[in-house]
């Protein structure tokens, strides 16, 4: 049977969801509790990659076992050998065609920013910290440009390939959350740092130091010199993956 599962994690002390050779992963994490509790060495598939750092409330994986453990009982089995900073949020039977990475439609994103003169021990490991107010509304003007069918490749990391870097955005915006200014995305996919590079445009939006307008013209030329910074991994979180 394919099992769905849904995972939340504090990405903090991981080295991302990829296993890697050298570093604790979220994928091996979960794989390595799925034998504990079946004795199978199961593919775990996860939607896509987080970076080390990044959380996820709502990250989708899919894994096929011959266990007799019920799909829905999978989350409560799991959660008592996974630690604290990775839990399952649900378990499910998945059609046998369903596929966590490529059954994906649409994926949401949020990033989270403070304005402090000095580290809040509360919110560092979940936002990333500027010194500078910034304009909120500027910010979320020019998010605006993001949403559509663009090239993107000024807010893919150098260094990267990638196939295509045309990606579709559904929904861009910016607002103030009590203390925190947040950058909520939605697109059919995402290049490797995009969100984080796209954050630290607005950040230079809401510094003044980026106009609201330039950042259609930014997308338009695709050099990653005229973009933003790459904004901290902390602030990143997978919001959700949506399969219809």
């Amino acid at each position: 049977m394919r099992i769905k599962l849904t995972i939340e994690y504090d990405g903090t002390d991981y080295c991302g969801w990829q296993i890697q050779p050298n570093g604790k992963s979220i994928q091996q994490t979960v794989t390595d509790a799925i034998k504990t509790i079946t004795g199978e060495a199961v593919k775990l598939i996860g939607s896509g990659r987080t970076d080390a750092g990044v959380h996820a409330a709502g990250q989708v994986a899919h894994f096929d076992a011959s266990s007799k453990i019920p799909a829905e009982k999978f989350a409560n089995a799991l959660n008592a050998v996974l630690p604290d900073d990775i839990k399952i949020i649900k378990s499910e039977l998945a059609d046998d065609n369903f596929n966590a990475r490529f059954s994906a439609k649409r994926k949401t994103y949020e990033y989270r920013i403070y304005v402090s003169d000095f580290p809040r021990p509360l919110k560092m490991r979940y936002a990333a910290r500027v010194f500078t107010k910034l304009n909120v509304a500027d910010m979320n003007s020019a998010a605006k440009f993001f949403v559509g069918e663009h090239d993107f490749k000024c807010f893919l990391a150098s260094n990267s390939s990638v196939e295509s870097t045309v990606r579709t955005i559904y929904r861009a915006e910016v607002s103030e959350r009590d203390d925190e200014i947040v950058f909520s995305v939605t697109g059919n996919g995402f290049l490797y740092n995009m969100v984080r590079i796209m954050a630290g445009t607005l950040v230079a939006v809401g510094e003044g130091k980026i106009a609201v307008s330039d950042v259609e013209i930014i997308l338009g030329k695709g050099e990653r010199s005229l973009a933003g910074k790459t904004m901290p991994a902390c602030g990143l979180l997978l919001k959700s993956v949506e399969y219809s």
